[in-house]
Parts: C-alpha cells; sequence; structure tokens
C-alpha cells in the first residue's frame, strides 16, 4: 500500500458507492486507525475482527490493523450471532470493527465475551444505552491526528486468520504469514498477468479468501479496486460493469451460471474486461463457449486452490481448448505431486492425493495442532512440512493436473469410486442445463446411491430418463445417476459456492 502511495499517490485505490479514493486517502486513513489500536494497547499478534460488508471502510481496516502489527480476521457479514460468538471466542479477538446494519447479530455475539476490549463502528449506528461495551466511531478515527510508534514487522509474523468451514461444523482459523500473503500475491499476479492498469472487480465476500486477494493484488499492483456488496442483484453489477469499466472479473461457477442465463435471453457482453478468473468448484467446460461470447476480449484463467494455501494451479488461457478438463500445472514458484494413500508417488494417468509444497502453505490452523498435523505432512527436506489437500487429482505426462473430487466428496457405490466431477461434467453437456451437483447418499444395497441435482435455463423441463440416457452413453453403468432432482434454484452459500448441506436435507426429509 505505502509502495503503490509513494508511486502515484493521487491515483485511484477504490472506487465504491459511486465515490473515488486515492492511494494516499487510503494510506492516511489506515495509518490513522492503526495510530489508534496501538495507542488504546494492541500488541503485535493481536487479533482483531472485521465484521461488515465489502466496503471502503472495510479495506481501511486490513491495513490499518496490519499497520499496527495485529492480526486480522474478516468475518462473513451474514454470519449468525451463534457462530460470529463462536470465532470470535475462539480468535480471541480484542477489538471488533463493524457496521450499523448489522449490530443485532453483533450485539448477541458478543452480549457475554469478556475479551472484546473495544467495539468500532461506522456511522450511522442505533445504539443501546445498556451496552457493556465502550463504542468509539470509526470515521472519527481515521480523521483523528494522533500519532504512535508502530511495530516492526517481519515476514514470519502472522497476518490473517481466515476461517473456512470445517468438517466438524465448526469453523477452522487458517493461520496465514506476512510471508506467505506477499509471496501468494506476487505468484497470482504473475501468472494473470495484472499491470498498474488493472480496474479489478470484488463482488465476492472479503471473508473469501478469493475476494481478500482481489483487494491485495489490486493494492500491491497499483491498480483500482472497485468495491462491491455482493452479487446478489446481478442487474445492479451489469450496469456497474458497464460504466466503471473493470478490466478483471473474478467469479465462481454459481455467478458464471447467471451470467450466461442472461446472456441467452439478452445477449448480454461485456467488451472492457480483458480477464476472468475462475475458483471455488471446478469451471464446466460447456460454460467456456458462452463466456467467450459474454467477455470477447478477455482471458479465462481457470484455477484450482484451497484456503490453507490460497492457489494450488491454474491453466494458461491458451490451453482451455487443449486442455477442457484440466486445472493446469502449479503457480508459479511452488511445486505439487501426487501420492497414494500409502505414500507413494504415483505415475501419470494414476489416481493420488494431491500434495502442495511452497511459501503459501498456511502455518496450521488457529489453536487446533491436531488437525494441523492432518493437513500439513513432513516434506521433502528435514523440518520442512507440506501442505496434504487430502483431494483426488490425476496427472498427465505433460504435468497437467487433473480434479476427481475430495476424498471425501468421493461416492463409493456398487465397489466402484465415482468423481461426482465426471458425473457432472456429462451432464453440463445436455442443452439447457444451467447448474449440477452430484452427491452420494447412504444405500443398504448399493452401499451410495448417486444423486444428481438439476437447475435449467429459464425453467426448461427436461425429463430424467434424457439425464439418464445421457448418462448412461457417456458414463460406466455404476456412475449412472439412480436419481435426478430438479429444482427451480441451486442453494448457495454468502461465498457463492454451491451448498452441498442444504441439498443432503432435501433428500433426508
Amino acid at each position: 500500500m505505502e509502495f503503490s502511495c509513494l508511486n502515484h499517490p493521487l491515483k485511484t485505490a477504490a472506487i465504491f458507492k459511486e465515490k473515488e479514493y486515492s492511494y494516499e486517502e487510503l494510506t492516511e486513513c489506515a495509518k490513522n486507525l492503526a495510530f489508534h489500536l496501538v495507542n488504546t494497547g494492541i500488541e503485535k499478534g493481536d487479533r482483531i475482527a472485521i465484521y461488515m460488508n465489502n466496503s471502503w471502510q472495510s479495506i481501511v481496516s486490513i491495513y490499518g490493523i496490519t499497520l499496527a502489527g495485529g492480526v486480522f480476521l474478516v468475518i462473513n457479514p451474514q454470519t449468525k450471532a451463534n457462530k460470529l460468538n463462536y470465532i470470535l471466542k475462539d480468535s480471541g479477538s480484542k477489538i471488533v470493527i463493524s457496521s450499523g446494519n448489522l449490530h443485532p447479530e453483533l450485539f448477541l455475539a458478543i452480549k457475554e465475551l469478556n475479551e472484546i476490549n473495544e467495539l468500532i463502528l461506522t456511522e450511522g449506528e442505533v445504539l443501546t444505552n445498556d451496552s457493556a461495551f465502550e463504542f468509539t466511531n470509526f470515521e472519527e478515527i481515521i480523521s483523528s491526528s494522533e500519532i504512535a510508534n508502530l511495530p516492526k514487522i517481519i515476514p514470519n509474523d502472522l497476518a490473517a486468520l481466515i476461517y473456512t468451514s470445517g468438517s466438524t461444523g465448526f469453523p477452522k482459523g487458517v493461520m496465514m504469514t506476512h510471508q506467505s500473503m506477499v509471496f501468494t500475491s506476487w505468484s497470482l499476479i504473475e501468472y494473470l498477468r495484472l499491470t498498474e492498469n488493472e480496474r479489478i472487480m470484488l463482488v465476492l465476500p472479503l471473508a473469501f479468501d478469493y475476494g481478500l486477494y482481489q483487494l491485495i493484488m489490486a493494492i500491491t499492483i497499483g491498480g483500482t479496486l472497485i468495491i462491491e456488496h455482493s452479487f446478489n442483484f446481478p442487474p445492479t453489477i451489469f450496469r456497474q460493469i458497464e460504466k466503471l469499466k473493470p478490466t478483471v472479473f473474478p467469479g465462481v461457477p454459481s455467478i458464471y451460471a447467471m451470467m450466461i442465463a442472461t446472456h441467452k435471453k439478452t445477449g448480454l457482453t461485456f467488451d472492457c474486461v480483458e480477464k476472468i478468473t475462475n475458483t471455488a468448484a471446478a469451471l464446466p467446460e460447456e460454460f467456456i463457449a458462452d463466456l467467450k461470447k459474454i467477455f470477447p476480449n478477455a482471458l479465462i484463467f481457470k484455477m484450482y486452490g484451497l484456503t490453507e494455501c490460497k492457489r494450488v494451479c491454474y491453466l494458461e488461457p491458451e490451453l482451455n481448448d487443449e486442455k477442457p478438463n484440466s486445472v493446469g500445472k502449479a503457480i508459479p514458484g511452488t511445486e505439487v505431486f501426487l501420492l497414494s494413500p500409502e505414500g507413494n508417488r504415483v505415475g501419470p494417468g494414476e489416481t493420488g492425493i494431491l500434495h502442495v509444497r511452497g511459501p503459501h502453505v498456511m502455518a496450521g490452523y488457529w489453536n487446533n495442532e491436531e488437525l494441523s498435523n492432518m493437513m500439513l505432512k513432513p516434506g521433502l527436506i528435514p523440518g520442512e512440512r507440506v501442505l496434504c489437500a487430502h483431494d483426488l487429482f490425476k496427472m498427465d505426462e505433460e504435468g497437467f493436473l487433473y480434479f476427481l473430487g475430495r476424498n471425501d466428496d468421493i461416492i463409493k457405490t456398487r465397489g466402484e469410486k465415482v468423481s461426482p466431477v465426471e458425473v457432472e461434467n456429462i451432464i453440463y453437456k445436455i442443452a439447457g442445463i444451467k447448474e449440477v451437483v452430484v452427491l452420494g447418499f447412504p444405500d443398504v444395497i448399493l452401499g451410495e446411491s448417486i444423486v444428481a441435482f438439476i437447475t435449467t435455463h429459464d425453467q426448461i423441463t427436461i425429463q430424467e430418463r434424457e439425464i439418464q440416457q445421457e448418462c448412461m452413453a457417456q458414463l460406466e453403468p455404476f456412475m449412472v445417476p439412480q436419481k435426478i432432482i430438479l429444482l427451480s434454484e441451486m442453494p448457495k452459500s454468502s461465498n457463492g459456492k454451491f451448498d452441498k448441506s442444504e441439498l443432503k436435507k432435501l433428500i433426508s426429509q
């Protein structure tokens, strides 16, 4: 941030609600927040939570906490009180920075949380008089003139906790150091071919690492970040794209499915966008042709990653047609390899468990050494730890990776293992299909039965038999879904991912 400010202080760093903010303003506001935090007793390594929508205030908070030597954690604004309470308690957060529209859930979450020393709120709050917490106005802080000595930060210091869903039902705090986040940012910048002229549109929550790194990359290169709350109202986003002319548009498959649906109705296109990126879930091959029509001048980057190392691999856009089902090779400066369950290297075309090596790998899970040891394994040199993703892949002779599924997503039916992704890719080939999620459910006879949840463009009616016939023509018999469920809308998480837990409820009801 400070380097970009030094090079072009008056350049627009961020656009939010029609207002432009310069690098000079961002730096000044972040420093004023940092001074306040240090003066109120925050020490290097203390955790500070940000619980608010994507906004100018949220990015000032991230950089202000960083300058103060604190560890920031961004909590999704849709998080309810019980889960919010758990994250605040687990992280040991000392300060919460939030906004007015979220205060009912926030007050419930911190009601009996004595560890919180201060609550910093943006303007427009309606506060209760009986609260035991000290409330401070965010806008007053960032416009103040108080000074403090900021701590010295080294690369090994903890920079952020990124909370992600856990198999136990409780979120896990992924620990990221300054070194890992800086390295990752430059690796992404290199392979995405980003320059200081980029205008990156943020429609993903900053609590999602994919959203967070859009901010970090934009500020690192001296570009401009266009901040939107979410993709909940697509027509609004489409108008903003037309007006503000972003050059980079990061999305997830569910977002692209909605854009494709609109394109089929209206011919939606955006000539200004030069790069689009996808992660969180595999981008179906069938989406590519439509995305090229929507973004005629854009390179399409297919990627795969997980929060524990941010990004694993990417496919060069020029290879989308040549390697349509691949997620590419390791990002610059890192290595990947596949091992059998016994720990042996697997050959080309064989299924193996993905392992990731590089400076981008997390330091571990906050307050969870047992789970950290499950994910971080002894590396290639003494003392090194590599990330075991527990995801199944194949690698071809040229080193390109092919995602088969998360280890716990693999369906075991009739004594065979089935990759949901492989079944989904076949169903996507059927005309009219919009979204597909394939899951396995316990079955006394089969072990697991295969169920495909499907939405269609314009609520087109597709017969279950038609889908099964296509699957039978393209797949081995044991891979054909036993049941097809057509939905009017696919349930999604706050990050835009398909919500598999909600889909499973449909079967259990």
